[in-house]
């Protein structure tokens, strides 16, 4: 029997179910409807789309390192609760190791082979047997040609698993121990100030423009001339970098030198260049928009109060 895209749209209006699973269950079941239905509820792909419109903003953070390579998850769950579930934690992790051999995309990492499955397919397959929708909302891969990437998860609930996640690339022919152990120091900084950009050069030129605007406005309503305007807000600049650039700002292992200065440091000792060419953090559910429940009104609203 042939399999018309009536007949696909159809099935996808019924299930839910994506538009290549749902010709795939037709051409299966030579094209009747409701054995459609079924075999994508045998296969857990209608429960998974039913569940795919609730908002996933828990879960968990993922890293993985590989040497000279490492990567960044972020698996979203419905609840805190799934992101103590042991099955949970372990497709994270597997995900996030599968990313370490990939260009760090959403993309890359979902069509990624994982047991002889695509992640994106281990994943459909995890919300029906846990039952709650689950999204790999993001992936990043840092790597260093000539060194390391050092990682650090704050909160960590398991190996690699916490609620942030951070990734931080040295580039240096030293020596790899004192390499790592400083990149995880800058990756626990990391954690804790969520700098903007790795230098003034990464910033976003739309975010410096505004803040120039706004501090030109607060220096003008000093009423000073117009040259001591220009030095007041290159200082206010200068300060605005220091806070928000990572070379820039004040190590919290040691606040009496910046982040760029350790760097420094580290080299002196070993006696060649370090480089710290880049960074990535993810904190799990940032940028979010969780909607918020009033619990006992829910409960008054159900018992007819």
């Amino acid at each position: 029997m042939s399999i018309t895209a009536a007949m696909v749209k159809e099935l996808r209006e019924k299930s839910g179910a994506g538009m290549m699973d749902c010709k795939t269950a037709l051409t299966e079941t030579g094209g009747d409807m409701e054995a459609a239905i079924d075999w994508l509820r045998t296969k857990g792909l209608a429960k998974a789309a039913k569940k795919a419109g609730r908002l996933a903003a828990e879960g968990l953070v993922g890293v993985a390192t590989d040497g000279s390579k490492a990567a960044v998850i972020e698996l979203n769950s419905e609840t805190d609760f799934v992101s103590r579930n042991e099955g949970f934690q372990e497709l994270v992790s597997k995900v996030a190791q599968v990313a370490v051999t990939t260009d760090g995309s959403v993309e890359a990492v979902s069509a990624a082979d994982l047991g002889g499955k695509s992640v994106a397919d281990t994943i459909t397959e995890a919300i029906a047997t846990i039952g709650e929708n689950m999204s790999l909302r993001r992936t990043a891969a840092l790597s260093a040609s000539e060194g390391v990437v050092a990682s650090y998860v704050h909160g960590a609930i398991a190996d690699g698993l916490g609620k942030i996640g951070v990734l931080v690339a040295l580039e240096s022919s030293g020596d790899k121990d004192k390499l790592n152990a400083l990149g995880r120091q800058i990756a626990m900084h990391v954690a804790a100030t969520s700098p903007l950009a790795l230098n003034t050069d990464a910033l976003d030129p739309a975010v410096v423009e505004r803040e120039k605007s706004v501090f030109s406005e607060q220096a003008r309503e000093s009423g000073k001339p117009e040259n001591i305007i220009e030095k007041m807000v290159e200082g206010r600049l200068r300060k605005f970098y220091e806070e928000v650039t990572l070379v820039k700002q004040a190590f919290v292992i040691n606040p009496e030198q910046t982040v760029e200065q350790a760097v420094e440091a580290l080299a002196k000792d070993l006696g060649t260049g370090v480089k710290l060419t880049g960074f990535v953090r993810f904190a799990l559910g940032e940028g979010i928009e969780k909607e918020e429940h009033d619990f006992a009104a829910e409960v008054a609203a159900a018992s007819g109060q």
